[in-house]
């Protein structure tokens, strides 16, 4: 599979613009044991200092949010549960913290080593969450702070999705958030089978169309 990184200017704009534009590209993650990459079919957007679902909010700047402070187009890789690793791509210029977790991806490289990795051989549950997309991916803290413009991780072009196809709902797991716990900023592929499983008051509360 040969793609190219996508240009540093796709990344230079706010994460509500980035988010759902990246539904249908593809993170690839190279490495010594081989190139995994999956198409990218769940996203959520996170707006910086008002967002109180967002780990930079009140212009919190510790060395964990560091790289969201700096230009779009880097890896902002934070842990969860003390077991998993979730990633981010930093969007919007310096200064401004915003970010875009993606939760899912369509396995499309790479797919032995994924079950490997993920000791499974269930093709829908080698990338349907956050945590899982990482270690399919073999994405940890080592890849905080890494160039997605470069040649190790990074993300191309895909599919493009129209946004009748794309699917908005509040973004999960933000329960300590108060006045944009129920933003409508997680994005995905509707009709999309490899979309993460969460409960039900998330379903689609519409689309992008």
């Amino acid at each position: 599979m040969t793609v190219s990184p996508l240009p540093r200017s796709f990344y230079l704009r706010d994460a509500l613009q980035a988010a759902p534009e990246l539904l249908g590209k593809l993170l690839c993650h190279e490495t010594a044991e081989g190139l995994t990459a999956g198409r990218i079919v769940e996203v959520e957007a996170y707006v910086g200092p008002e967002d109180d679902g967002a780990h930079s909010y009140g212009g919190r700047r510790t060395e964990r949010t560091e790289i969201q402070y700096g230009e779009g187009g880097y890896a902002y890789v934070f842990g969860i549960y003390g077991m998993h690793w979730c990633f981010n791509a930093v969007t919007a210029l310096p200064g401004k913290p915003e970010v875009v977790l993606v939760r899912a991806l369509e396995p499309v490289a790479g797919l032995e080593l994924m079950e490997k990795r993920r000791s499974t051989r269930a093709l829908r549950k080698l990338c349907s969450g956050p945590g899982k997309l990482c270690q399919a991916l073999g994405i940890t803290k080592a890849q905080y702070g890494l160039d997605l413009c470069g040649s190790e991780l990074y993300i191309a072009e895909g599919e493009c999705i129209p946004p009748e196809r794309i699917a908005v709902s509040p973004r999960v797991n933000i329960d300590y958030a108060t006045q944009y716990k129920d933003r409508l900023w997680r994005f995905y592929i509707a009709d999309n089978e490899y979309v993460s499983k969460v409960p039900k008051r998330f379903a689609a509360q519409g689309t992008l169309g």
